[in-house]
C-alpha cells in the first residue's frame, strides 16, 4: 500500500475514484464533485501549483493530495497541508481524508492516514490538528488509532490532535 501524489497517479483511476465520493460526505468536500474530465485534468495542474505554494486562492495554504493505492487499485485520498492558518487552525487542520465506499471497513483509513503522518514528519510538522463530524465514530476510531486524542469540542465536530514526536517515540499508533 501507497500514497501517490494525484499529479504523480494514473489520471483517469484518480478520476474515477473521485466520482465515487459525494459532494459533502462527513465534512469531506469533493471540490471536483460534477467535474468532467477535462476540467478535472485542469484541477491536478491547479493541485501540482498548489503543492509548490504558487497561484494558490485567497485563504488557501500549500498542500498535497495524495490517492490511497492497494496493488494498483485506487481506494482513498488523503490531503496534507503543509501549514495552518487561522481558519485551518481552528476548523478542518492539517489532514482530510476520504475512502471510496466500497472499500471501508477493510483498514484503508488507518493505513492511509499513517502513511499521511509521516508524510506530515517529513515536513516538519510536530503536532498535526484535524477534525471529525461527532456523527462519524469511525474516522475518530480511525485518527485514536493512529495516537490522535480529542483536543476540544463544539457541537458538532471534535478537535483532535497528534504528537507526532510521541508517535514517533513508540507513543499510540
Amino acid at each position: 500500500m501507497e500514497l501517490i501524489r494525484v499529479q504523480d497517479s494514473d489520471y483517469r483511476k484518480t478520476y474515477e475514484l473521485y466520482m465515487t465520493f459525494p459532494e459533502n460526505e462527513n465534512g469531506y468536500m469533493n471540490s471536483v464533485y460534477g467535474y468532467n474530465y477535462e476540467q478535472f485534468l485542469e484541477w491536478i495542474e491547479k493541485k501540482r501549483n498548489w503543492s509548490l505554494g504558487k497561484e494558490l486562492p485567497e485563504g488557501f495554504v500549500p498542500d498535497t493530495t495524495y490517492v490511497l493505492v492497494d496493488e494498483d487499485v485506487y481506494v482513498g485520498v488523503f490531503s496534507l497541508r503543509h501549514c495552518l492558518n487561522d481558519f485551518l487552525r481552528e476548523g478542518s487542520g492539517h489532514i482530510g481524508y476520504c475512502i471510496s465506499e466500497k472499500y471501508r471497513g477493510r483498514g484503508y483509513a488507518t493505513k492511509g492516514l499513517k502513511l499521511t503522518l509521516e508524510k506530515a514528519g517529513q515536513r516538519s510538522i510536530h503536532e498535526v490538528y484535524m477534525s471529525v463530524n461527532k456523527d462519524n465514530p469511525a474516522s475518530l476510531r480511525v485518527q485514536m488509532k493512529n495516537g490522535a486524542y480529542i483536543h476540544h469540542e463544539n457541537e458538532t465536530k471534535f478537535f483532535t490532535r497528534i504528537n507526532l514526536i510521541e508517535v514517533e517515540e513508540g507513543g499510540e499508533q
